[in-house]
C-alpha cells in the first residue's frame, strides 16, 4: 500500500521470485518494465478491496499517515484480507521535529512548519499524529504479536556517527525537496493560505533546515502484527515494543 515509485515492490519481487507482489497507489508513477511476479494497480486503499478475504500472506504500507483518514477501518480490512497467520507491517515517520538537547526552540521555523502542516491536515480530516496510535489500532483490529520498533532519523549532518550523518544528509534533502508538496494541500486547502503566503513561509523554512546548531530528528516507527491462526481468539497473544 502506498507503493509510490514501486522500488520496494520490485526489490521484493526480485528477492522472492516465487511470490506474487501487488503494489497499490493513487498515482501511476511506477515503471513499465518490472519482474514478471510484480503487478501495479491504481486504486484507493480506503475504498472496498477487490480481492477476496484471506487472500494475502503479507501486507506492507509506508509513508501513508498523511493520506489515510480512517486507520481503524483500514486495519480491519487488512486483517480480513490476510490469510490466518499472515502479517501486516507499517513504516511511518512521525512528522514532528524532535530534539534531545533543547537546541530546537518551539518557535523555530521548522517546528512551526510541521505544526502548520498538522493543523492543515486536521482540518482535512487527517490525523498526522496517527503514527503514535497505529500499534494500538492494530491490536484493536484483532492483530496479535504486535511489535513496535523506533529508529530516530537525524535531520542534517550533526551526528558524529558517519552512517547517521549520511542518513541525516539524505533525509534533509528529502525534506527540502518535499517542503512545498507536503505543505501545499494542508496550508492552501486546509488553512486557506494563498500560494504566495506559502512560498514566502517556505523561504524561511528552507533556510532553517540548514541550521547546523539544531540537533533535530524524526522518529521512524516500524510496527507489525499477525493475524491469528484459525481457532485462536482475536486480539489475544503477545505484544512487543522495541
Amino acid at each position: 500500500m502506498g507503493t509510490g515509485t514501486g522500488m520496494w515492490a520490485i526489490n521484493i519481487g526480485d528477492q522472492y521470485s516465487s511470490a506474487n507482489i501487488l503494489g497499490v497507489d493513487l498515482s501511476p508513477i511506477q515503471p513499465i518494465w518490472v519482474p514478471p511476479n510484480v503487478k501495479f494497480i491504481v486504486d484507493d486503499v480506503e475504498s472496498p478491496w477487490l480481492y477476496s478475504k484471506n487472500h494475502f500472506d503479507y501486507i506492507h504500507s509506508w509513508h501513508m499517515v498523511m493520506a489515510i483518514r480512517d486507520w481503524p477501518r483500514l486495519m480491519r480490512r487488512a486483517l480480513e484480507h490476510l490469510k490466518p497467520g499472515g502479517w501486516m507491517e507499517t513504516q511511518e515517520i512521525h512528522h514532528r521535529s524532535s530534539c534531545h538537547d533543547g537546541s530546537m526552540p518551539l518557535d523555530h521555523p521548522v517546528a512551526q512548519y510541521w505544526g502548520l502542516v498538522s493543523d492543515g491536515l486536521a482540518s482535512l480530516g487527517v490525523n498526522s499524529d496517527a503514527t503514535l496510535l497505529l500499534a494500538d489500532m492494530m491490536r484493536d483490529a484483532g492483530f496479535i504479536n504486535v511489535t513496535t520498533r523506533i529508529f530516530h532519523v537525524p535531520i542534517g549532518r550533526w551526528p558524529k556517527n558517519k552512517v547517521l550523518k549520511m542518513a541525516g544528509l539524505y533525509w534533509r534533502a528529502i525534506l527540502l525537496d518535499g517542503a512545498q508538496p507536503i505543505a501545499l494541500g494542508p496550508l492552501t486547502s486546509g488553512l486557506k493560505w494563498s500560494r504566495e503566503q506559502l512560498e514566502m513561509r517556505l523561504v524561511e523554512v528552507r533556510k532553517a533546515y540548514m541550521h547546523e546548531w539544531v540537533h533535530s530528528h524524526m522518529p521512524l516507527y516500524i510496527i507489525y502484527g499477525q493475524k491469528p491462526e484459525e481457532g485462536m481468539g482475536m486480539g489475544t497473544g503477545m505484544a512487543g515494543y522495541e
